[in-house]
């Protein structure tokens, strides 16, 4: 898979860049790889640190591609696509789509019918190396086709195949706007620690260790974060007290609500944006 030659189409934004700098970290060779954008200088910037090729011509990039990954904006995927169609569809190369929203069939009138596309789903802790990215395979996608998409997301954190495009509203739900629960729960409990006469500086570094400490524990443990939860706990003590007032002022059912709307919007912007 690395004789693969990959084009990424906005390849030195955030996301498409840290896939790009997963891949050449994990052993892909970095002269396969070309990444297109309009800021030259950043172009450059980022061709210079990573050691791929880079180029400001989308049409010329893809021309000998195997593998072309669209990372651009969802309010110009269809320019995008109208733009590369006569090539992709007489050639017909494997298509990653990063976009979220876009639903296959968009992109099956955008770039003609027998072309072999994957949605893929990341999400921010990409950036860091700790990324989930869920996958959903279209029509004409080989297995050597799913390994390849495989092996992009592996090197950034994991990879989760769903069977149904609805999946993906799930992915989205739980991994891909989940961060932002993360940093919302964290929030609170820096503002709770402030508000308690902690320093905030103090709190923010001990909220941080311990979400960082509770998520590699979970990671590296057998055992189900529900006991995880309850080893914290001793009875009629601190944490089960903390916990008790969760459960009372209805954390699980909201935690519930808040997924289920999420999904619910992604589900309602993939009709949006396939007008």
């Amino acid at each position: 898979m690395s004789d693969y030659k990959m084009v990424f189409i906005g390849g030195a934004g955030n996301m498409a860049g840290a896939v790009i700098g997963g891949l050449v970290a994990s052993g892909y060779p970095a002269d396969n790889i070309v990444a297109t954008g309009r800021d030259e200088q950043k172009l450059r910037d980022f061709v210079a640190r990573t050691g791929v090729r880079g180029s400001t011509d989308n049409l010329s990039a893809i021309r000998n591609a195997d593998v072309i990954v669209l990372s651009v904006k969802p309010q110009v995927m269809k320019e995008l696509c109208e733009s590369i169609v006569a090539e992709v569809s007489a050639r017909k190369p494997l298509i990653i789509t990063l976009a979220a929203g876009i639903p296959l069939a968009a992109y099956q009138r955008w770039l003609g019918a027998g072309v072999p596309i994957i949605r893929a789903m990341p999400n921010t802790p990409a950036l860091v190396g700790t990324g989930v990215t869920g996958l959903y395979a279209g029509a004409g996608v080989t297995g050597e086709h799913k390994s390849v998409a495989t092996q992009m997301a592996d090197a950034v954190g994991i990879a989760l195949w769903v069977d149904e495009e609805s999946g993906i509203d799930q992915v989205i739900a739980v991994s891909g706007s989940g961060p932002a629960y993360y940093f919302q729960f964290m929030e609170s409990m820096i503002d709770a620690a402030e508000k308690a006469g902690m320093n905030r500086a103090d709190a923010a570094r001990l909220t941080l260790q311990t979400a960082l400490g509770a998520a590699k524990l979970a990671v590296a443990s057998d055992i189900d974060v529900a006991q995880l939860k309850r080893n914290v706990m001793s009875p009629n003590g601190t944490t089960e007290r903390a916990i008790k007032r969760f459960q009372d002022g209805g954390l699980p059912e909201l935690v519930e609500q808040a997924m289920s709307d999420c999904a619910a919007r992604a589900a309602e912007m993939a009709k949006e944006l396939d007008k």
